[in-house]
């Protein structure tokens, strides 16, 4: 059996969901693929626990659950996420902090760290990828390590591999879709019920759907950040969270949405790359078209030169969801490097 050694930083919803993901399927991995993930230290904003015979994740999670830090955890030590990076020998870190489109830090730093000691990094955070993408791409290949973030996209959609990996003779000539799961239940509330925003985005808070503090989603900022990272992954085009042409769903009213029901489309927050072009904006969608998802489906249409259209539809968010592309990513680097 082989054993990869991991450093997670971050142990909010994500890195709580990678915990409970790995103690689920830590069997299946050894008994399927022959491998061992052992998390060796875990960091937060309190401090970080050390244990290099493996974490106890059970314990972990309940010291969480009633203090709500990780300097809790027996024996841990009040150093930050990126000195543990530098001193403590691992294979992969698993990026997973909240993200920051304005400076993309801490995760930033955390990455880049990472990858200048030889480790693989795997991440769910956009901020940093959605401005310094090149850099970190640069940085991975400069110290030989791989640099993994299909969590950072589309949650459990596995978009970025399935272009990688399942079409490499394809070129991916333009990307559509419905990357924000929040705007797409709020949008859907609207169509079905014909009701203001402001209440469904109230009852979408209360739901924990969306958060306090919702601009991120309602402005479409989120949407661009994604998008921004798919398009320079998947088309090559060297862009920045500033090239995108971003509009939100605030002037969406109830008639709008009746407007477009009377000719049989939906309004949705649609972001789109194509010819160096990135765009997010609310547009209309046919109701019988792939684009077309209710709720807080996420959707992907890739426009590849040899296979057509190819749609994906999953779930965009969740802390379980998302850990199902962490956890590809980490096979993956596995399979790579052995």
């Amino acid at each position: 059996m082989e054993e990869l050694k991991v450093q997670l930083v971050g142990f909010g919803v994500i890195g709580q969901g990678f915990a409970k993901v790995l103690l689920r399927k830590q069997n299946m991995l050894t008994e399927k693929y022959g491998l061992k993930i052992k998390v060796v230290s875990i960091s937060d904003i309190s401090g970080t626990a050390i244990d290099e015979k493996g974490i106890d994740l059970k314990k972990a999670l309940k010291v969480m659950e009633e203090k709500r830090a990780i300097i809790h955890y027996p024996n841990a030590k009040e150093i930050k996420a990126i000195e543990a990076i530098e001193s403590l020998d691992a294979d992969v870190v698993v990026e997973a902090t909240p993200s920051n489109i304005k400076t993309g830090e801490p995760g930033l730093s955390h990455m880049l760290k990472a990858m200048e000691n030889g480790k693989h990094v795997v991440t769910s955070n956009k901020g940093p990828l959605a401005l310094k993408f090149k850099e970190l791409k640069e940085t991975a290949e400069k110290n030989n390590v791989e640099f993994r973030f299909e969590a950072s996209v589309g949650g459990a959609m596995p978009i970025i591999n399935l272009a990688r990996e399942t079409l490499p003779g394809d070129k991916i000539l333009a990307i559509q879709g419905i990357l924000n799961g929040t705007t797409n239940y709020i949008l859907t509330r609207m169509t079905k019920e014909e009701i203001p925003l402001d209440i469904v985005l109230k009852e979408a808070q209360e739901m924990g759907i969306a958060e306090t503090d919702p601009i991120y989603d309602i402005e479409g900022i989120d949407t661009a950040s994604k998008l921004v990272i798919l398009a320079n992954a998947l088309l090559g085009i060297n862009a920045t969270y500033k090239d995108v042409k971003v509009e939100g769903i605030r002037r969406i009213t109830p008639e709008a949405i009746r407007l477009a029901k009377k000719d049989n489309q939906v309004i949705k927050l649609i972001g789109e790359v194509r010819n160096s072009k990135i765009e997010v904006a609310p547009r209309l969608v046919p109701e019988n078209h792939p684009l077309n998802v209710d709720g807080v489906l996420n959707v992907a249409m890739l426009e590849c030169d040899i296979a057509g259209k190819i749609t994906i539809i999953g779930k965009g968010a969740g802390a379980i969801e998302t850990n199902s592309a962490i956890l590809s990513d980490i096979i993956n680097i596995w399979r790579n490097c052995r």
